[in-house]
């Protein structure tokens, strides 16, 4: 099985007060490009998706146009939102879009969802889907548990105990969050550590395809990638060279990026 894992797509954004729309597009196509030529058999996009939570009439078109043209290749996609997306709307419509295969998660409101996928020859992975998350809103749905949650890590702690996880299959989990030990960009949103999570929190998981930090790179482990954003959107990123995570599933003993 072959999944792509990108994230950060920041659609809408502008830097120096110019706008990068005409680049998204174009850094778009390229990816339609590269899932013609390697044929994946789903994609995971993990948050960001938009630049602001009220996405300009022109970013929404762009996404709708990227995740049409998916849709008509017949190449599943499960997204979810990032700190700088708002998740209704980035959700909205999400159950009819899957009948065309666009799966979206929906604001979290005490399960993570989760969908199987299967390839031609019969191997299936279960991939689930953690849009960002606060403290504070898992304290709201979790009362009982509110005196552990005390910060970003105990509370996914606390979300990813209540998804129900099967240790047969092959599990992805697709999250938006800061992994402590990541190495961070200009261009991105921070509050200091403040938003650490710990990447034991994380066990259980397969492949882990996470969004927020903008640099492709591993964390911790090497299942545990940041996909890291398509454009360059700051001079911390000069160097970074941008790129599509392949992950290519044997096993669970044979994952591959």
């Amino acid at each position: 099985m072959k999944l792509f894992h990108i994230a950060d797509l920041h659609i809408g954004k502008r830097v120096n007060e110019i706008s990068m729309i005409d680049d998204q597009k174009y850094i778009l196509s390229q990816i339609i490009d590269i899932v013609d030529r390697e044929k994946p058999n789903g994609i995971l996009i993990a948050g960001d998706v938009y630049d602001k939570s009220t996405p300009s009439e022109e970013a929404v078109k762009v996404l709708d146009d990227f995740l049409t043209t998916l849709a008509t290749k017949k190449v599943p996609v499960y997204m979810i939102s990032g700190n700088h997306d708002s998740v209704e709307r980035l959700s909205f419509g999400s159950r009819l879009m899957q009948e065309s295969g666009i799966f979206i998660a929906r604001a979290y409101q005490g399960e993570v969802p989760c969908f199987a996928l299967e390839d031609e020859e019969g191997l299936r992975v279960s991939i689930h889907l953690m849009p960002y998350v606060k403290p504070v809103v898992v304290k709201a749905i979790h009362p009982d548990q509110a005196e552990k949650i005390v910060d970003y890590s105990s509370a996914c702690k606390t979300v990813l105990s209540q998804a129900k996880v099967d240790l047969a299959p092959i599990n992805i989990l697709v999250a938006h969050q800061f992994v402590t030990g990541g190495s961070r960009s200009d261009s991105e949103e921070q509050i200091g550590t403040l938003d650490n999570v710990d990447v034991d929190v994380f066990d259980g998981f397969d492949y882990v395809a996470l969004g927020h930090l903008h640099g492709p790179q591993k964390v911790g482990k090497d299942h545990i990638r940041y996909a890291g954003t398509p454009l360059k959107y700051s001079l911390s990123e000069a160097d970074h060279h941008k790129s599509v995570c392949v992950i290519e599933i044997k096993s669970k003993e044979e994952i591959a990026v």
